[in-house]
């Protein structure tokens, strides 16, 4: 705990890579790094190789889409031993506000200086969609509870932090687009006054509707008051443009995406699988890197996070196109 009351001292509210990158006003990369089914380790080792140096922290999931994967925590600190900042990922589905707290000690006292304070997706979607839910709290309450831990010193029930109490850079999610639009900047307004520190939106596949979402957000002032980081990921195929644009929820994906997908393989004939394959990485690649160029000259946006989902080895590339490497060196 004498680091953290040295970050403290520093004026840093947690001292984490990312803090430092956002405060000292560059432009912040994050990742994702998706935990395996199973307990076998290589499969983080070889994510975190990829994404090592290439961004300032990455996302620790939490037995994302509701499927069983090893713990965000015990993965966050196999990251770290390969030189990877982690983002803990901590979601309201499945705990309640004892195993949350219980659980943020611990990954305070394993090292862990960031967090993503997360609902969660409904089991329904998972590999066991007759589990029990939990929601004692919810995104914005969990939010407030990890603040009153680390400036006041206090469990959520108000009782205090005998020993040392957790210092983390509070994150939480944004989606621009789910409806109603027009409510979306005034969610975002409840969890900057529950005392988050930075936000990581959905996936962005309309800039025009994201850059109106942001002027909400500037003409409300809450730029000024949370760092905002843009999503965005690289399209694998035409069907995976298709798929989003036409199944998931809350997401708007244009037809400009589904269309440049399309067309990256239109003169290869559909047996040469390899050959379409590798044009519509190289196409989703570019797209991305256009993507960030644009969104980085929006106001409000402090950085971006890329959501290149198993596709680590797609990361540095866009990284690199988009002007954004090398990452700086904090110390």
């Amino acid at each position: 705990m004498a680091e953290a009351a040295k970050e403290q001292s520093n004026g840093y509210k947690s001292g984490s890579n990312l803090e430092k990158v956002l405060t000292n006003g560059y432009f912040a990369v994050t990742g994702e790094l998706g935990p395996p089914q199973g307990s076998d380790l290589e499969e983080i080792l070889h994510k975190s190789q990829l994404l090592r140096g290439v961004v300032d922290a990455v996302n620790i999931t939490d037995n994302q889409t509701a499927v069983v994967r090893m713990s965000s925590i015990a993965s966050g600190v196999l990251a770290m031993r390969e030189g990877l900042e982690p983002i803990v990922q901590m979601t309201c589905r499945d705990r309640n506000r004892l195993a949350i707290q219980a659980d943020l000690l611990g990954a305070s006292a394993l090292g862990m200086r960031n967090l993503l304070c997360l609902t969660g997706d409904h089991q329904s979607f998972g590999n066991h969609p007759t589990a029990k839910n939990v929601h004692d709290i919810d995104s914005v309450q969990l939010v407030r509870m990890v603040k009153d831990m680390r400036d006041d010193n206090i469990f959520q029930c108000g009782d205090p932090i005998k020993f040392g109490n957790p210092r983390f850079f509070i994150g939480a999610a944004s989606n621009p687009f789910a409806d109603p639009f027009e409510y979306r900047p005034y969610r975002l307004a409840k969890k900057v006054a529950a005392g988050v520190d930075f936000i990581q939106t959905q996936l962005i596949y309309d800039i025009p509707r994201f850059r109106e979402f942001m002027k909400r957000v500037v003409d409300l002032g809450l730029h000024k008051k949370v760092y905002i980081l843009a999503g965005v990921g690289p399209i694998k195929s035409a069907g995976a443009a298709r798929y989003m644009r036409d199944k998931v929820p809350g997401m708007i994906v244009q037809d400009m995406y589904v269309d440049r997908m399309n067309a990256a393989v239109a003169d290869i004939p559909k047996e040469e699988k390899k050959a379409r394959r590798e044009a519509w990485q190289a196409e989703g690649i570019k797209m991305c890197i256009e993507q960030i160029q644009e969104i980085k000259e929006i106001e409000g946006v402090a950085g971006v996070h890329i959501m290149a989902i198993e596709w680590e080895e797609a990361v540095k590339p866009i990284v690199e196109g988009a002007g954004l490497f090398p990452r700086p060196t904090m110390e």
